[in-house]
């Protein structure tokens, strides 16, 4: 939706793999999928700047850029092109710059931002430290990141106001709080849905029932489809 390759959705069709390459050994497949999902989601909600953002940039001569370029690039918005994180600070500066920052509810909302923010990091580094650990501090981080992402979205359209309707770096934050609108879909999808970390953490955690459903070893064949 962003007009950039960050988010897809990937097709493989006939794929074949050899024998000798077969990661954890034939019909584990899932096995392995879900202990890289499990890298993904702490990475997703711990593992950089807070919260994740796509600044909007102009879409040709990414190709040339090196990687590390890119990375930055994504992190810190384009040089040059008025792009701006959504992280606390830069929502203050820009409430600063559209003469809302003595808001009451925008404050509110800035720190309510942070606030969350910061709970996450301190439940990653309870993760990383060993202690106390629950087995969802992944899935709790990723649904933090995606709150995250849809609350700054929310505050940066209620500081810019009607310039949220528009898009381009003419507008009056470079395009950065826009873009970040149309992207902010997509850190609730990518990575397991908030929907499936909620099942986890209530089946594998709390302990509560499964939803009724198909046992385990039926064939995906015999499944209902859409």
């Amino acid at each position: 939706m962003t007009g950039r390759a960050l988010f897809n959705e990937v097709f493989l069709d006939e794929a074949r793999v050899p024998h000798e390459n077969v990661i954890g050994g034939l019909g584990a497949g899932w096995a392995v999928a879900n202990s890289t999902l499990m890298f993904e989601r702490a990475s997703l909600g711990g593992g950089g700047r807070q919260p994740v953002s796509a600044p909007a940039g102009r879409i040709p001569g990414r190709l040339e850029d090196r990687v590390g370029n890119f990375t930055a690039s994504v992190s810190r918005g384009p040089e040059g092109d008025g792009g701006r994180g959504m992280s606390t600070d830069s929502l203050v500066r820009l409430a600063k710059e559209t003469g809302c920052v003595e808001d009451p509810i925008i404050r509110q909302e800035i720190v309510q931002l942070h606030i969350l923010a910061e709970v996450n990091k301190l439940n990653m580094r309870r993760a990383k430290a060993g202690g106390s650990r629950t087995g969802a501090e992944g899935n709790l981080a990723k649904l933090a990141m995606s709150e995250l992402v849809r609350r700054s979205r929310d505050v940066g359209n209620k500081i810019i106001g009607a310039d949220g309707m528009l898009a381009g770096q003419d507008s009056a934050t470079g395009g950065s709080v826009q873009e970040v609108t149309i992207f902010s879909p997509a850190p609730a999808i990518y990575g397991g849905t908030d929907q499936v970390q909620r099942n986890i953490i209530g089946e594998r955690v709390l302990g509560l029932s499964k939803e009724p459903g198909h046992p385990k070893d039926t064939p995906f064949k015999d499944l209902l489809q859409n």
